[in-house]
Order: C-alpha cells, then sequence, then structure tokens
C-alpha cells in the first residue's frame, strides 16, 4: 500500500501537532508538512505535493476558504479537506465552490477521519453527517432560482409555466386541460404563446428546449416526448 502524504493547516499549534502524532501512528499515512494559515498552506502545498490537505477554515492572514481557491489554481489533483468547526453554511458553500473534496467537523472520531481521508483518494466526496442534506438543500435553491431567472427571461407567465412542464412530460392537449381543468381551446392558446416565445415550431422543439435551458427540470416522464421525434408518430394535439 503507497503511503499517504498529508498536509495539515491548522492555526492552534496544540491541536495540529496532536492531529499529525495521530496520523503519523496511522499506518499508510505519513504528514509532509505543517500550516498554521492559509498562506503556509499554499506554499507547502506547491512544495511537498501532498496527497491530501486537512484544511481548516478560520486562520490569521489568509483563511482556509482563500488557501482552497489559490491552490484549486495551480493543482486540480491534490484532495483538500475542510477540518473545521464551523458548521455554517455559507463555509460549507464557498468550501465546495473553490473546489474542496470534503467538509468534515473536528468533533468526528479519529476512525471516522482516516475513513474519509481514504475515501476522498477513492475520488468519492466527504462530508459530516447533516451536511450533505444542506448541501443538497442549497442545490435545490440553486436550481428553482435558475428555474425562475429563465422563465423571468423568456416572459413565460405562470400558467404558461404549468402548461410547458406538462409538455415536458409529455401530456396531451386534453391530458393538460384535464389536470389544469382549463379547456383544450385555452391549453392550445397557451402553448402558441409559447412556441411564439422560446422561437421553436413545435412542443417536442419546446421541450427540448426547456430542458436544455433549464425552464423545465428533468422529468420521470419523458417517454411520451421520446415518440415524438416526428409528426408521423404523433397525434396531432400532441403538436399544437
Amino acid at each position: 500500500m503507497n503511503t499517504i502524504n498529508i498536509l495539515v493547516c491548522d492555526d492552534h499549534e496544540i491541536l495540529r501537532k496532536g492531529i499529525v502524532e495521530l496520523l503519523n501512528l496511522q499506518e499508510g499515512m505519513k504528514v509532509v508538512a505543517e500550516a498554521s494559515n492559509g498562506v503556509e498552506a499554499v506554499e507547502l502545498t506547491n512544495e511537498k505535493a501532498p496527497d491530501v490537505v486537512l484544511m481548516d477554515i478560520q486562520m490569521p492572514q489568509s483563511d482556509g476558504l482563500q488557501a482552497v481557491k489559490e491552490i484549486r489554481l495551480k493543482n486540480k489533483e491534490v484532495k483538500i479537506i475542510m477540518l473545521t468547526v464551523s458548521d455554517e453554511e455559507t463555509d460549507l458553500y464557498t468550501s465546495i465552490k473553490y473546489g474542496a473534496n470534503g467538509y468534515l467537523l473536528k468533533n468526528m472520531n479519529l476512525e471516522e477521519l482516516f475513513t474519509h481521508i481514504h475515501g476522498v483518494l477513492r475520488g468519492e466526496a466527504s462530508f459530516s453527517p447533516g451536511l450533505a442534506n444542506k448541501l443538497l438543500h442549497e442545490f435545490k435553491n440553486m436550481a428553482e432560482q435558475l428555474h425562475n431567472q429563465k422563465a423571468d427571461q423568456y416572459n413565460l407567465s405562470e400558467r404558461e409555466l404549468e402548461v410547458l412542464e406538462l409538455v415536458v412530460k409529455g401530456y396531451s392537449n386534453e391530458e393538460i386541460g384535464k389536470e389544469l381543468f382549463i379547456s383544450q381551446h385555452t391549453v392550445k392558446k397557451h402553448l402558441g404563446n409559447i412556441l411564439q416565445k422560446l422561437h421553436v415550431k413545435n412542443r417536442y422543439q419546446a421541450a427540448t428546449f426547456a430542458l436544455k435551458e433549464g425552464i423545465i427540470e428533468e422529468s420521470d416522464r419523458m417517454d411520451e416526448i421520446s415518440k415524438c421525434k416526428g409528426v408521423k408518430t404523433c397525434s396531432s394535439s400532441l403538436w399544437y
């Protein structure tokens, strides 16, 4: 088994020394450098080329977030795990945005830390319990914001978005009318407005464009749309 070379960055000397000693006692792991701030972490990463960097966040001179950002500009391969007391969502999101491979809280036990180190080297993302859910929640919010921005960009009304979403799911005009409690005539009117605003010719193009642009999220009912790749395979109501 190849030795895992590790850089530990933490401004609390006693804590840092303790982590270093425990890592060096672990078979297959070796601490090749210690840093007490972000500036040192960047310099030592470039100099020592560790496999893994354990990075604190709140430090003098340059914090861990800035250090991650700077390290990633020059080194895409090194694995960076934030090891911190901060469970602030902003720190979590910024760390991942800047290129961290994991985010762990210092209240974990040693075996968990060792497991996460091995995990990131296998290409896994490592998070303390509960933090992954926060991250997924943020991604969901970002997707909703993008969805709303795209809708505003194309000037789609709330009702037109509802119709478009059902088109993406493969609903016919009759099915859309029943779902939204409106007449097929009204459905056609809304669909005509959608085609005009999206600058497309038919409902298949509208559905494809909506998914590509993020106006509507991916649906598990794409089977109907996949059948409608030519006029001959769909009823006229599925096209307009």
